[in-house]
């Protein structure tokens, strides 16, 4: 059953032209570039609805597999700095690469803020640099609720001992956005985060 998930993530990575920026196990994201499907206000200005914007997702190959006991210290440590290194290699491409030269901004949705159980994941990102905001998916709950089953499964596939503490029902998802130059100004010469 993982193999066709598997099969059919990379069916839907292609259909939606996600791509891997920088091939080192260290990265832990993918992008794909998108148009901003909202006017999203920033700290530095605001991302007008329609603009190119790079999609994040997440590289669930590389990211590291929780221990039976769930993640501790030197894990957190580890994405950390793995996190930070993919942002620098993709400082990197924007600068390389001129499909991504105008994006101006980068994020996403993700279920990986959970404001109730962990206050702190909000923190985690907002120290990279990311504002967050409310999801609303076009379709509704009925929209979310088919991306958060989605995502479940991604979860029971690639990294099981994650689902330990994270309901179907109770998956709800963020918005996560930084300017591209606020990316470059804090990631573009290899600064720490």
């Amino acid at each position: 059953m993982r193999g066709i998930i598997r099969l059919f993530d990379r069916f839907l990575r292609w259909r939606q032209g996600v791509f891997e920026y920088w091939d080192d196990p260290e990265c832990v994201f993918r992008i794909g570039v998108a148009r901003a499907p909202h006017a999203i206000h920033l700290p530095d200005g605001e991302v007008p609805a329609g603009v190119k914007v790079l999609d994040l997702h997440l590289w669930n190959e590389h990211m590291p597999h929780f221990p039976p006991q769930g993640p501790d210290l030197a894990m957190a440590l580890r994405i950390r700095r793995m996190m930070r290194a993919s942002y620098q290699a993709l400082c990197r491409e924007l600068q390389r690469d001129p499909l991504l030269a105008d994006a101006q901004a980068v994020g996403g949705a993700t279920v990986l803020i959970d404001t109730e159980a962990s206050p702190s994941s909000a923190k985690f990102f907002a120290h990279f640099g990311f504002s967050i905001f409310p999801y609303r998916n076009p379709l509704g709950r009925f929209g979310e609720f088919w991306e958060n089953s989605y995502t479940w499964v991604l979860m029971w596939t690639f990294n099981e001992v994650s689902l330990r503490q994270r309901h179907l029902l109770r998956l709800r998802r963020h918005e996560i956005w930084m300017s591209t130059a606020e990316l470059v100004g804090r990631y573009g010469a290899g600064e720490n985060a």
